[in-house]
């Protein structure tokens, strides 16, 4: 795995850095875009303009003939899950960064966030199986064991099963909380679990983009070869054509995860390689505080 030692000196002053950037922006967006997970049921008092009309309690406001609002006090933490995929194809790619490379710099700062809200962060590292779970839990240490687990955790198997990670953080979360799924999500795996996760949990899905998604070189023989079964093929004469099927292929496999991911009220974000992590995180953050 390439500059990894650098990227985890990168890392180190990243949370030195997200020190401030959670305390003041992110955090906000964070705070207002998701803690509505941790919110409980206190009581109901008259509406009053600004309220939100989705808290219009419909039954009291028919019984007493006037507008009344429900009103949620927040719960003191929330416990906040990361599915992160460890499997060969993360550490795939071109460019200066690997995926994993960038999913580190995104759990950084997500967690950061996260332990400064007191919140505890927990997560599972999946393959084709459960590699490693840690259970939630506060602080900063939390926030460092995550991220170095992440850039130096090696993947026993060889595909990508997001299906087993989605029912052992269910069995995990007792109550309702924040999963963030972080993954290249080239595969079809773990829907009929994640619905049943999305009903009882917020799950925001982070696909971690590559260039090389929807490129081949232009070469008159390749040989492909899949780092994750091992198997290969080559094919001649990759004309113009070939190229653009290619790439057609794969712009559609990610619109229809998007879809997929809609149709179960699961928000996502693509977050490139070649991109800054902070900025695609506060736009997420904001675009979620819209719906």
């Amino acid at each position: 795995m390439r500059n990894l030692y650098q990227y985890g000196k990168r890392i180190k002053n990243l949370s030195l850095f997200s020190k401030k950037v959670t305390e003041g922006v992110l955090s906000g967006n964070y705070r207002s875009a998701f803690r509505g997970g941790g919110l409980e049921f206190d009581e109901v008092r008259e509406y009053v303009p600004g309220d939100d009309v989705r808290f219009i309690d419909w039954n009291v406001t028919s019984r007493m003939a006037d507008t009344y609002s429900k009103i949620f006090k927040e719960e003191r933490e929330l416990n906040v899950y990361f599915l992160i995929d460890i499997s060969p194809s993360v550490d795939s790619g071109i460019g200066t960064r690997s995926r994993r490379e960038t999913a580190a710099g995104i759990v950084a700062l997500l967690a950061s966030t996260a332990v400064r809200n007191n919140d505890r962060v927990g997560a599972v590292f999946f393959s084709d199986h459960v590699e490693k779970q840690i259970p939630a839990m506060r602080g900063r240490n939390s926030v460092a064991r995550l991220v170095n687990d992440l850039l130096n955790l090696k993947a026993d198997g060889r595909g990508s099963d997001l299906s087993c990670a989605v029912r052992t953080a269910y069995k995990a979360m007792k109550r309702k909380g924040l999963v963030f799924i972080i993954s290249d999500f080239k595969y079809q795996t773990g829907w009929k679990e994640l619905s049943l996760l999305s009903k009882k949990h917020d799950v925001i899905a982070v696909r971690l983009g590559n260039p090389a998604d929807y490129l081949i070189p232009c070469a008159g023989t390749v040989e492909y070869r899949d780092i994750e079964n091992g198997k290969s093929v080559v094919i001649g004469n990759l004309n113009r054509r070939i190229r653009r099927e290619y790439e057609k292929f794969w712009q559609d496999w990610f619109y229809f995860w998007e879809e997929i991911c809609m149709r179960r009220k699961i928000r996502t974000v693509t977050v490139s390689t070649e991109d800054d992590p902070l900025i695609k995180l506060l736009s997420a953050f904001k675009e979620t505080r819209k719906r």
